[in-house]
Formats: structure tokens, sequence, C-alpha cells
């Protein structure tokens, strides 16, 4: 019978769509809970390309298999709908925003449910919708009530293409994170909220997360924890009586012995000039050169290091000498104090600047002690040993005498993070609006919790004005109120919030979407987020530090008030990689390599759709799209489908391979292994194929399994079977352990003829299975390699030729 997968997936996406508690989560259920979350997307105007179906895939196949081991699985899809793009989109088209998201929404919904994903829909949320974001608000209100949300006037990232104030998080080397124009400096009136303040709890708690450890590095990066000293330099300044100080903060006290110059920052350079400071011409050119290159509309972060003489010197406390101080551009004013103590032998940065204009070089930690000489050095030595040319503390362990200079010197020991405060205000207007009056009288008031949800109003001018201001300043009805506490004539805060505010919470509201009294109710929090958070979250690693970070920052204020019971959101986060155009190019329209989805649906169907992504390789590897190589995936689905009429009651005898192959997709799932997975149901379809006839019972086995992966087919053959409950409400088969004993081997992995590692096999698989257990080593030595060519050795083993 021809698999005709238009037809299948028509009745079953009908007769699936009936069944409205198919895939429903139920609190009162006996059963163990499992939250299996997606990162859930911008619904765009251009729908799916296949890129964005590749992480809702592999959380669709684990939920559908945590379902049939008898889990109470809650995994629910909604909308993060607010932002620029879908503004951006409407100003073009001339659309409102909020029909630009609703037409998007009905595309995106309708394709999932092409692809066959097991949503809850019942759950669903949408960040613009008033009733989602009118809790949104009430967090802000509670982080106004905590101080942690508070107003300022400072230069921030300013995207001149969007017209919007950026977060330091949302500029990449120089660039807007979202649209790639350069970002310019502009003083502007901003709310802010203090991440900063919970910038240890961030860091220690990322410590009991089961997370990729380059997620956690990126994460413990940028909050960027130094612990160091601050240490008080005095400086002669001609001309002044001898008064002033610097103070620079280091992590390397222990090598301030050798500091041969104070290095400042161009903005604390400009503050001394503010008092008195009488700077040559050319100090002061260079200052004024260095401040406007950095609010250039083509600014961007540069590698040249640049330096003026400022004619002031430092009295290094340590020894006595006198150093000079030089103004410099690669000191940030916004880390540390604006100055450091440079020390050319033990700081890349220093050693190629003092390189450059050829200032003194001495090595103090020596990593040769006791030999009487030190190595010339060619580039700094950043690393530990003992102490020379330090007077009393020569011959010391320098980790030792990191805390007996700074006593020395009379420095004080602290803590300086990278992570800055959360630039949070937009001066846009499709965002959650900012509930907050602004009196000249009482200052900010913030609205009662009774007069939420704040909504947005309804305009037909909602450009971006670019002056600082929000298109919301020119609503007068709206703007123009009652102060809650004077009575007197006040205005509603016109700034918006960014995207990110409506993300940082919503997998909370999907516990509870209804609620119209509380976020959550506490029973149903705790019930599904109870132990230690959501149980496995799928996303990209594009998000590695904004969402995940911002997400976990409100999550600890929510526990702070009593309305969570986890310290930390998301248990277990699996990143998928990217998916890549033909050419091995990022997907984009400019570049013409973009696939969608919905060509794929018309020619292949979904459970093509679905295995083939699940089999190009590791989930976590970026993949390139191969349209020749999806029709092996096609021929697998049909072969599969045609097996049906091999099935004969008759038919009793156990299958060992059957068996085994259950045994080995059961741990793949669990692994987020699904290419080897596929592998094995792959080796199992060639040996049944070869066989006269298979048994129904074995049938049954091998329809189950394939369900979590291609569930169109296998609900097909599952009736066909004569089966009238679902496949997927069906038990996972269990596989006999007397028929899965085998003997195993080392299978040696070459890669071009270099050993990259062994895997444990069993005895006598094939080739094909071979060069799956093979790819994980091929794609960690050469991601997105094509295997050309494999020699294999039966049971010894294989050389991928890439």
């Amino acid at each position: 019978m021809k698999y005709d997968h238009t037809k299948i997936e028509k009745k079953w996406r009908l007769a699936w769509a009936k069944q409205k508690k198919l895939y429903a989560a139920d609190e009162k259920s006996k059963k163990p809970k499992y939250y299996v979350l997606d990162m859930f997307p911008y619904p765009s105007g251009e729908g799916f390309h296949v890129g964005h179906p590749l992480g809702y895939t592999a959380s669709d196949i684990y939920s559908r298999f945590l379902r049939m081991h008898g889990y109470n699985v809650l995994h629910p899809m909604g909308w993060d709908a607010f932002g620029l793009p879908a503004e951006n989109y409407a100003i073009k088209h001339k659309v409102h925003p909020a029909q630009v998201v609703k037409q998007n929404i009905t595309n995106f919904r309708k394709q999932m449910d092409a692809i066959g994903f097991s949503y809850d829909w019942s759950r669903e949320i949408n960040t613009t919708d008033p009733e989602y974001y009118k809790w949104t608000q009430w967090i802000f209100l509670k982080l106004f009530e905590k101080e942690l949300a508070y107003e300022a006037e400072l230069p921030i990232n300013f995207c001149p293409s969007c017209k919007t104030g950026l977060a330091n998080e949302e500029v990449v080397d120089g660039k807007c994170e979202r649209c790639g124009t350069p970002v310019i400096q502009k003083k502007m009136r901003q709310w802010v909220l203090k991440i900063t303040a919970y910038a240890d709890r961030l860091l220690a708690d990322l410590e009991g997360l089961d997370w990729p450890e380059k997620i956690i590095a990126m994460q413990r990066n940028w909050i960027g924890r130094s612990e160091g000293a601050e240490i008080v330099f005095k400086l002669k300044v001609p001309g002044q009586p001898d008064t002033h100080r610097v103070k620079a903060f280091t992590t390397r006290p222990d090598t301030l012995f050798g500091a041969t110059f104070v290095a400042i920052a161009p903005e604390l350079a400009q503050k001394w000039l503010n008092v008195g400071w009488q700077a040559s011409e050319e100090v002061k050119k260079f200052i004024s050169d260095e401040l406007a290159r950095k609010v250039k509309a083509d600014y961007t972060p540069d590698t040249e290091k640049r330096g003026v003489f400022s004619g002031v010197t430092a009295v290094n406390p340590a020894n006595g000498k006198e150093i000079p101080v030089w103004v410099v551009n690669y000191v940030l004013a916004d880390v540390g104090t604006g100055a450091i103590m440079a020390v050319p032998a033990h700081d890349q940065r220093d050693f190629e600047f003092a390189q450059k204009f050829n200032l003194p070089i001495e090595m103090v930690i020596c990593p040769n002690y006791p030999e009487p000489v030190c190595p010339v050095l060619e580039k700094a030595h950043e690393g530990g040993g003992h102490l020379v040319g330090s007077g009393k503390f020569d011959g010391m362990e320098s980790e030792k005498a990191k805390k007996a200079i700074t006593e020395f010197v009379g420095g004080t020991t602290t803590v300086k993070y990278k992570l800055r405060d959360w630039i949070f205000s937009r001066q846009r207007y499709w965002g959650e609006p900012i509930p907050v009056i602004r009196c000249k009288n009482c200052g900010n008031v913030p609205l009662a919790e009774k007069d939420l949800p704040l909504k947005l109003p309804n305009v037909k001018n909602y450009e971006p004005t670019g002056t600082g201001e929000s298109p919301l300043a020119a609503i007068e009805k709206w703007v123009n109120v009652k102060c809650p506490k004077c009575k007197g004539p006040a205005k509603r805060e016109t700034n918006t919030m960014p995207q990110w505010a409506g993300s940082c919470w919503y997998y909370l509201r999907y516990l509870d979407p209804k609620n119209k009294k509380k976020l959550v109710d506490p029973k149903k929090e705790k019930y599904w987020m109870a132990p230690a958070g959501v149980d496995v979250y799928v996303g990209g690693a594009e998000h590695a530090v904004l969402h995940l970070l911002y997400a976990r920052f409100w999550h600890k204020v929510l526990y702070d008030i009593g309305v969570v019971s986890t310290k930390e959101p998301f248990r277990k986060l699996m990143n998928q990689g990217l998916m890549m155009g033909e050419n091995g190019e990022k997907m984009s329209k400019s570049k013409g390599n973009v696939v969608t989805v919905k060509e794929v649906l018309e020619t292949h169907g979904a459970d093509v759709l679905r295995m083939y992504e699940m089999f190009m390789g590791p989930f976590e590897d970026a993949k390139a799209w191969d349209t020749k190589s999806i029709i092996g995936i096609r021929r697998f689905v049909e072969r599969i489908h045609a097996l049906r009429e091999k099935v004969s009651k008759k038919e009793k005898a156990p299958n060992a391979l059957l068996h085994k192959t259950v045994k080995k997709v059961t741990e793949d799932i669990k692994e987020f292994k699904f290419n080897t997975a596929i592998s094995a149901m792959m080796i199992l379809l060639n040996d049944f194929e070869k066989r006269p006839t298979i048994s129904a019972a074995s049938f049954e086995m091998f329809v189950k399994i394939l369900a979590p992966f291609a569930p169109y087919c296998a609900e097909e053959l599952w009736s066909a079977l004569g089966k009238k409950k679902s496949v997927h409400l069906e038990a996972w088969p269990q596989y006999d352990p007397a028929l899965v004993k085998e003997e195993e081997f080392d299978l040696v992995i070459q890669v071009n003829g270099k050993t990259r590692g062994t895997v444990k096999a069993r005895k006598g698989i094939s080739e094909e299975e071979a060069k799956a257990l093979a790819q994980e080593k091929v794609s960690q030595t050469h991601a997105g390699a094509e295997v050309k060519k494999v020699f294999f050795v039966q049971d010894r083993l294989i050389n991928c030729i890439v």
C-alpha cells in the first residue's frame, strides 16, 4: 500500500483534534509529573523555516516517550509576541502590531499542529494578552517595592535604527544584537533593574544545574566576579598640592612591586579635568577624541591600544617609586574604578601597551624560582610563581602574597563584577506599559495592584520618535492623570518594557494560565516545579546570556517574596545546534538558502521532516540541510509503512534484535541521542525486511518505539493492527533482559586515520551502526564536516574520512 502522507496526516490530525485531552496535563493525576518546556517563539510573519522545529521535535519526542512511560507530562506552548520585530513589521506594512501578531500566531500554530507536536494547547499563553501582562506589571511593582527597579539618567547603548535604548547584553561587538546597527552612547532617562544585587546568588546557584558546561561558563563570564584589592596611589600633579589620590582595582596585588605605570580611562580623566586639572592640550585632545569615538554611529571596541602620558605621576605605595599616569583606551570606566595599576610583565594588555610606548617591564613573579635568572618574556607571564624584586616579600608564593601585600600598603580587599544593572525601559510602543505615574510633588508613584493591567492604548501612530520619548508620550488622554497620592496633575510613564520582560516568567504562567487572582496558585507551582524547577528546558544556545540570566534573576526575586518554591527556574537545559542552509551558512532570505517547513511538509510530510532533522547528527551540533539526504528518510518511512503487509498472527518466535533495539532506543531518547536511536531502528527494519513474516507482537513493539518519532505513521499502522485506542496512549514496550545480553568490545573510532577515542559497542554490529556511534567524535573534531568514506574492521575499529 502506497504511503500517502497527505491523506494519512490529515486523517489523524482531525482525529487528534477531537480528543481534547489527548495531551493534557492534570495536577490531580496520581502519575509522577514531568515538566518539558520549549523556549517559546516570537511568531514572525515568515512562518517556520526548517531550523525552527529542531528543538520542538526533540522535546516532542521526549514528551511522548515520557507519557508512554506513565508520566503526567506538562508540555505547553505560547508566544513571545511583544517587541521590536512586530512593531517594525507593522510600521513597514502599515498594519497594527496587534493584528500582525494575531495573524502570525494563527500561522505558527497551524504549522506546529501540522508537524504533529503534542502540546497542551489548553494552557496557551500570549505575552501581549492584558490578562498575561497584568502579572508582568505586577512583578515590576514588586521589583519597585523592593527597590530593585529605579530610575536614572545615564549614558546608555542606543540603536539609531531601532530608535531605542539597549541593555549591555543586547550589544554584540558594538552592534545592536537584533538588527546589527552600530550602537551609540546617549544620555537618557531610563528605568533600570538592580540585577547586580543578585550577582553572587546568580553565580553560586549555577553549581547545582544540569546545563551544558559552555552555557554555565558563559553565565559565569558575563557575571564576571573578580576578587581583588583596591589600592590607593598618591598623585603628583604639577602646580597642585600633594593631596590628590587615585584608587586602582587589581586582581593581582601580588604583582604591585612590578607596576611601572598607572592607566586610567578617558572618562575618569574627563572628571579630573572638570575639577581643575590643568592638562596639556595634547592630553585634552586625546580625552576628547576617545570620548567622541565612543558616541560615533560606527563605533566598535577596537584592539588597537592608544594612550597619552597625562603629565601626572603616581607613587607606587609598595616601593615608593614614582611612575607615570597614562590615559588609555583599553581601561573601561565602568569596570573596577576606571583606573588600574599596570604591570606589563604579568598582564598581556599592559605588556602590549608597554612595548608600543617603550615603558619598563619588570618581572616580579618568577615561575622558575629559586633559579637565579627569570626567563626573558616574549609575552606576559600571567600565572603564579614566587615573588622576586619585591623587597621583604621575595620568595613568597604569589597566592599568599596577595593578602600580605594588600595589608602592607593599606589596601582593601573587595569583589567587583562585570555584570551591570539591566537597562529595562524602551522608547517604543509595542511593549508592556510600565505601571508608574510621574508626579512633580510625589516623584514616581506605583500604580495600585487593583488597577492592573494598565492596558496599552490603541493608537494609529506608533512610529518611534527617536527623541528619547516613546510614541505613548503623544497620547494626552492616556498620559495625563491625577497622582494617586496627592491628587495633583501627573503623567503616566511612557517608556515600555523590553521584550525580555514577558519571557522572564512565562514558564510559571503555564502552570495556572487562567488564574485571575494570582500569578500562579502555590499548590500548582509546587506540584510542577518541585524539587528543582522545570525538569528539562529545550532551546537555542543563543539565549545563553540574555534570556537565561534575566529569567534566573526574576525567579530569585519571586522566590524571595514567596511566589515560587525553587531557587532556580530550569534544572536541566538542552541546546540544539544551529540548522544551516545547504551552502553551510546560516539560513537567511538575503542568502537565498532558506528552506521552509511548508515546502517540506508538502513534499515529504511531517514524519519525514521530524525523523530527518533528528537523524542529521548529534542534537547539540550544527547541521547543514541537504535536500538529497532527506529522500533516504522518506524511503525509510515508506518501508516501515509497507511492513504491515508482513505481519502474521501465526509468527510467534521472539526477536532478539527487536529487544536490543527497544533497549537502545529507550536509552538514547533519555540522552537526547535521537540520531543513534533512529539508526538502531534502521538496522531493525533491515532485519524485518529479510524475514518472510513478522509476528504481530513484534510489530506492535516496533510501532510503539516509532510513535514518538513519527506520530502519524505510527498511528496509521497501529490502527491497521485493529487497535481502537491511540498508540500515543499506550505503554512503552519492555525488553526482555535475557534477549539483550551480548558481549561488548571497545570500538576504536578514527577520523582521517587519527584515533579520536573508543566507545562501548556490542559484538557483531554493522558498519552502519558503527558509523552512527562514530558520528559524535566526528562532530567534535570536524563540526559540520561530511563523512566521505568509511573503513570498517568488524569488532575492532571504524575510520571515517571527512
